[in-house]
């Protein structure tokens, strides 16, 4: 009878907070990178229902919380997230950095929640995409509270990039009958080697295509690879033959460029913060876009399209150094990402530059040469500027 009565009391209580609250509070949230042989993460924290928990004013004053009671939540969390194997083999946890930020919820509105990194290591010659995910912060408390478990990053199943959608995996939550919080059970499937490479070929297409600094710099290669430069003028058309061979040219050093500081950057050998690279990429489209409207560096575009080769491969490599992944995953990795910037190249080139091999067999294609390297000029300065701007202290 008196477990009947609880049950009830807590039935309730959840009703209550589905019907009877103007204001529905947010849940947490745990993102998970599955790796090799680890796996690392984050929790969201709503601290308005971390305060109902665990109180200390954990709200109050968030601006200062970690320098207040970092060491306090860092044990009540370790307390709280158990990660086991299915016999009952505990996992290393590890905290990592903390930090609180401003969340907009457009059912919710605006609230302060805390971040939370962590990683976790299974015992050896345990699975790692299975396991017990013991986990009851905030919903030991507030028995109306509910976390949403997430994979981030899982590269053998080709989910790579950190622009993806997380994919939920299940829902810790009070179970009403018995009043407990049960071990969460993640299950994950198998994947392969083909996965990871064929998600890494694809994120290296997404990564052009997307990319306007990186399509403004071809499109900039393109427009005098038919040209042939005289006494500081572009003047005479080449023939088709030559044409292709001189653009064969330019893009083979290119991606050789690429290649090169894409390989050292992803295995971290050679490293330099994402801001000035970005910079120095608006540079070499501006830099091309004048070439393009009255030669700079007639006879030597091979030499100098390898340079901005190497500028634009560290940039590529950005992406790569964020995934931690294993020695043999990064080679793929790398292999795969490099083919799939080359296949959105080519087909840049496949679709551009018989249109512009047309065009300059006609008189117009001074005048479009021209009003394309403005523009691309005007772009480069304005994203340069951008980034200038944002790497200045403040």
């Amino acid at each position: 009878m008196k477990n009947l009565i609880y049950s009830f009391a807590i039935l309730i209580l959840v009703l209550y907070s589905f019907t009877g609250s103007a204001h529905p509070m947010p849940n947490s949230r745990v993102l998970l990178n599955i790796h090799e042989k680890h796996i690392t993460g984050e929790i969201q924290l709503p601290l308005n229902e971390l305060q109902a928990a665990i109180g200390m004013g954990v709200n109050d004053h968030p601006q200062d919380l970690v320098a207040r009671l970092g060491d306090t939540l860092r044990l009540y969390l370790q307390q709280h997230i158990r990660p086991k194997t299915f016999d009952g083999k505990p996992w290393l946890l590890t905290l990592g950095k903390m930090h609180v930020v401003v969340t907009h919820n457009p059912i919710t509105g605006d609230y302060n929640e805390l971040l939370v990194q962590f990683e976790m290591t299974p015992p050896p010659y345990n699975d790692l995409r299975n396991f017990y995910f013991d986990y009851d912060v905030i919903v030991h408390q507030v028995i109306t509270h509910k976390i949403l478990v997430s994979v981030k990053q899982d590269w053998q199943q080709g989910l790579i990039s950190e622009d993806s959608t997380a994919q939920e995996v299940g829902v810790i939550a009070l179970d009403i009958p018995s009043g407990k919080v049960f071990p969460f059970q993640v299950s994950l499937q198998q994947g392969s080697w083909w996965k990871g490479f064929s998600g890494m070929l694809e994120l290296g297409i997404v990564h052009i295509v997307e990319g306007t600094d990186h399509l403004l710099f071809i499109l900039t290669l393109l427009l005098p690879a038919m040209l042939l430069a005289e006494k500081r003028r572009w003047t005479k058309v080449l023939s088709i033959k030559q044409s292709l061979w001189n653009l064969g040219k330019i893009i083979t050093a290119f991606t050789v460029g690429h290649s090169v500081t894409l390989l050292l950057g992803s295995v971290q050998w050679l490293q330099f913060p994402s801001q000035p690279i970005e910079v120095l990429i608006a540079i070499s489209i501006l830099v091309s876009a004048f070439h393009a409207l009255v030669p700079l560096y007639p006879s030597k575009e091979v030499w100098v399209a390898g340079s901005f080769g190497l500028i634009h491969g560290l940039a590529f490599a950005q992406t790569l150094a964020t995934l931690h992944l294993s020695l043999q995953q990064m080679a793929l990795s790398i292999v795969g990402f490099n083919l799939g910037i080359e296949l959105a190249q080519l087909g840049l080139i496949v679709v551009c530059f018989p249109l512009l091999i047309a065009c300059s067999k006609t008189p117009y294609y001074t005048v479009l040469r021209i009003a394309m390297a403005l523009l691309m000029i005007v772009l480069a300065l304005a994203w340069m500027l951008e980034r200038i701007v944002y790497i200045m202290p403040q």
